[in-house]
């Protein structure tokens, strides 16, 4: 009899959303960017910026999938410590998230983009596109994730590819909250103390996704 496939697709689905809702909640400098840009141009504008940082995500998580499922049999052998390194990758970054959120909030200081406003939607989802591409912390989060998660058994492609269309839904799901909020909750979201719990909240979800794969290991 064969096994049954739904779980794993279900595995997959909840693991990419998951992750992507935790690379992209902390509103940082680009979610600050993001909603300011929104208030001032239009919700077109905003939503293509939206996009443009969604893909920057789903691209990471594809390589990230791709890369440690090509190298995941050369790597059966260490499946264990790889696991208690991958749990120390994003302990790490979960730690080093919150740390960032206390130490900006402690400062106290203003942020104001005097960037000239995209123009046009597909400018705007360029600049996002390249501005998130820029940030090392996405792929060494995304590979930590999908090879932690990883046993000696290599995921199918539909797993990886629903791990992967899950992050960037998620991805885009909590962008366009942010570009459709705009002026609206742009000023709530973007605060001070507001930046400081969406921080804490995706050091949370990073935290729970390493203690996931922690217990998967002992």
């Amino acid at each position: 009899m064969g096994t049954d496939p739904l779980p794993l697709v279900i595995t997959a689905l909840v693991a990419g959303l998951l992750a992507g809702y935790g690379i992209a909640i902390p509103v940082g400098a680009i979610g600050t960017y993001l909603v300011a840009l929104t208030a001032r141009t239009n919700l077109r504008v905003g939503a293509a910026a939206a996009l443009g940082v969604a893909t920057a995500d789903g691209l990471y998580a594809l390589v990230a999938t791709l890369g440690g499922s090509a190298i995941a049999p050369a790597l059966a052998p260490i499946t264990t410590p790889l696991k208690w390194i991958s749990v120390a990758v994003l302990l790490t970054l979960a730690a080093r998230g919150a740390v960032t959120a206390f130490t900006q909030h402690r400062r106290i200081q203003s942020t104001n983009n005097s960037a000239v406003p995209l123009p046009t939607p597909i400018r705007a989802y360029i600049t996002l596109l390249g501005m998130t591409l820029l940030n090392p912390t996405t792929i060494i989060y995304f590979t930590a994730l999908v090879l932690g998660g990883q046993d000696t058994t290599t995921p199918t492609y539909l797993e990886q590819s629903l791990f992967i269309l899950a992050a960037f839904a998620a991805s885009a799901s909590w962008q366009l909250l942010l570009s459709g909020s705009g002026a609206l909750l742009g000023r709530l979201l973007t605060s001070p103390r507001a930046r400081l719990l969406t921080a804490l909240a995706s050091s949370a979800l990073i935290t729970a996704l390493a203690v996931q794969i922690l217990i998967t290991t002992i």
